[in-house]
């Protein structure tokens, strides 16, 4: 039975788009199976993989709105061992479409029963905002994975999305667990990378990666080229953590 994993933090830019294409792939260079669903409305996960979103026909807005099936509007191997279910802009108007309709929080996890079993993990790519969408990724998840840029706000939001992660759980999904914190655009040559880094952990009791994401200037290239870290430049220091990452996550036992 896979894991399913979502990559949530209501802030924008703190690398969470950048950790859901680049786990996704390095965990298919470890000889995984994964599946990538693309739940941000922004498409960059779907785009970051050189797919062109705006031509797609069917996404994750049709899956919602029960318009195919899930077999339908899965793009296969877009790279060796990674499959998408992909997303544009028309997903922005899911939230008002889904006013009403029963048990809404629950539609994409009826879905994903369907194809789990085949795959290692499926790794959910969320919109920066606590909105329904969150709410389907985190009833669909067994963990949440949270990103966290090495800024002066870091923990400014973090206390909120547990805070989201804990009433799902009570409420929605009582397996979900929290897969764990990263640190993400790490500068070793300033005092601020660190710090916020002691203070996160100093505030937090839950799991918190080794690994640590560099800022990186070809990992801020590679999705231009519709391509992951791993493909774009395997030697570089972006590519070196994402696949420490992913080596951490497959040794990761949830209870």
């Amino acid at each position: 039975m896979g894991r399913t994993i979502a990559v949530a933090n209501q802030k924008g830019g703190v690398g969470k788009t950048t950790t859901s294409i680049n786990l996704a792939a390095s965990l298919a260079a470890k000889g995984k199976k994964i599946l990538l669903i693309d739940v941000d409305p922004q498409g960059n996960a779907t785009s970051g993989f050189g797919i062109e979103k705006n031509e797609l026909e069917t996404t994750v807005y049709e899956l919602i709105l029960g318009e195919c099936s899930i077999e339908e509007c899965i793009l296969k191997d877009v790279i060796p061992g990674v499959s998408i279910i992909p997303s544009n802009v028309n997903l922005a108007a899911s939230e008002i479409e889904l006013i009403g309709i029963d048990k809404k929080e629950y539609i994409l996890k009826n879905e994903v029963d369907f194809v789990k079993d085949r795959y290692d993990f499926i790794i959910i790519d969320c919109p920066p905002s606590l909105n329904m969408l969150t709410i389907n990724s985190m009833t669909t998840a067994d963990t949440v994975l949270v990103p966290i840029q090495c800024e002066y706000y870091a923990l400014e939001g973090l206390s909120q999305l547990i805070h989201t992660v804990n009433l799902v759980k009570e409420r929605l999904n009582p397996d979900l667990d929290l897969e764990g914190v990263v640190f993400t655009m790490y500068d070793s040559r300033t005092n601020l990378s660190m710090q916020v880094v002691e203070n996160v952990k100093s505030h937090i009791n839950s799991h918190i990666f080794n690994t640590v994401i560099p800022r990186n200037i070809r990992l801020a290239e590679a999705p231009s080229y519709g391509m992951p870290i791993n493909l774009y430049d395997p030697k570089s220091a972006g590519s070196d953590a994402y696949l420490l990452l992913a080596d951490e996550v497959i040794s990761r036992k949830i209870s």
